[in-house]
This record gives C-alpha cells, sequence and structure tokens, in this order.
C-alpha cells in the first residue's frame, strides 16, 4: 500500500529493497524485551527499537523513518490499518507505504515521557491533554488505544503527540495510559525535584518492571 510517492520516494522504496532489507539482521529474543540488531548497513540509523519491530532512518530522507517488524513478529497489516483509520492527526506520524515486513513513516521529533523523567526535562500539563484527545479522536474512529506508556508518548515544544499505535486494533482492556495519568497527578506534579533532577536508570528501569509485574497479576494491559 502506498499513501503517496514521486521519483525521490520511489528511490527510497528502492533502497529499503536493496540495501536496508538484505544487509538488517533482527531478532526478537525475549518476549517482553526489545527487538535486537545484530546488523544494520551504512549509512542507515537505528532509531529506536520496540518489543516486535525496529525503526530507522537514512540521511537522504530525514522526515521519513522506516519500521521494521522481526522475523515471525505479527501486526505488520494491522498497524497499517491503524494508520488509514487515523488519516492525519498533529499528534500521529503517518503511513505512506507498506510492504512484506515494513512501514515507511512520517518521522515524529520529540522527547518520550520517559526519557523526560530521566532526565529532568518539566512535563507541562499540556502534553497529557494533548494525548488524552489524541486517543479520544482514536477511539472515535474505532480504534482501542493499547500499550500507551511512557516510551510510547513524545513531547515536542510544550505539545504531546502519540508514537506507537500497533496495538490499537486490540479489544481487550489496556489501563497503561490511565496508570501513567495517576502517577503523573498523584507523585509527579506532588513532588517538583522530578521536573529537574534527572531520574537513574536503575530507578526508571525497577519501576518498569515493578509495574509489569504488578500489571501480570491483573487482566488488564
Amino acid at each position: 500500500m502506498t499513501y503517496g510517492a514521486d521519483g525521490h520516494f520511489s528511490a527510497l522504496i528502492d533502497r529499503i529493497e536493496s540495501e536496508l532489507l538484505p544487509g538488517l539482521s533482527v531478532a526478537s529474543e525475549r518476549l517482553h524485551e526489545p527487538v535486537v540488531v545484530h546488523r544494520l548497513p551504512k549509512p542507515w540509523k537505528l532509531v529506536g527499537a520496540g518489543n516486535y519491530a525496529v525503526v530507522v532512518s537514512h540521511p537522504d530522507y530525514p522526515r521519513l523513518v522506516i519500521k521494521i517488524y522481526a522475523p515471525g513478529r505479527p501486526g505488520l497489516q494491522e498497524e497499517a490499518e491503524v494508520y488509514r483509520r487515523l488519516g492525519r492527526h498533529p499528534a500521529y506520524s503517518e503511513c505512506y507505504h507498506y510492504g512484506g515486513s515494513y512501514l515507511v513513516l512520517r518521522r515524529l521529533e520529540g522527547v518520550t515521557l520517559y526519557d523526560c523523567v530521566r532526565k529532568g526535562i518539566p512535563i507541562p500539563r499540556r502534553v497529557i491533554d494533548d494525548i488524552d484527545e489524541a486517543l479520544a479522536y482514536a477511539a472515535a474512529r474505532g480504534l482501542r488505544p493499547h500499550d500507551v506508556h511512557g516510551k510510547n508518548v513524545m513531547m515536542k515544544e510544550g505539545r504531546g503527540m502519540v508514537v506507537d499505535v500497533s496495538d490499537f486494533l486490540k479489544t481487550d482492556e489496556c489501563r497503561m495510559w490511565s496508570d501513567l495519568k495517576k502517577a503523573y497527578e498523584r507523585f509527579y506534579l506532588r513532588v517538583p525535584l522530578l521536573h529537574r533532577i534527572p531520574v537513574p536508570d536503575f530507578v526508571m528501569d525497577a519501576v518498569r518492571r515493578g509495574y509489569r509485574a504488578v500489571k501480570k497479576r491483573g487482566e488488564s494491559c
């Protein structure tokens, strides 16, 4: 499926098919841990890695990213359908094309809320409100926001964005975003030090693993 193309864009697809995919080696080695990149051809750069896929970029196409699903991981067509339903919205990316194992997406730039806490960057309430509005927008289009947590939402210039929509076709209840908002209200806003003092990685990781352990005892995501 192609949402828009010209000669420059067609050249990108050729590079993906002839350079990136043959030279890329990724593996999903642990179920709930990020995909591991073993080999990435130059000049492609790793942007990030999730539990199902990696995101890479090419210096000649700074406004685009390529999301490649790891072998054996499902969800590519479902994610493309989510983007089709979302259309254009300032808080979401757009999908311009998808191939056998990848999506070509508009690049969103900013800092994840997870990294904001890690680095001591203040998170204004406007960001939380923007994400709330974006999730309501998705729900109005027959989607059910799922897996919305601190690493999947981002801010830029005081506005909020949703980075990962891959699970928005799931139908089970997910309370990750509501839990994050509760933590924002009950702890973040009441502890001013969190607005400007970086939180060590080991603390962030302990909180993440603790939340996952608690979540496993319940039925929601």
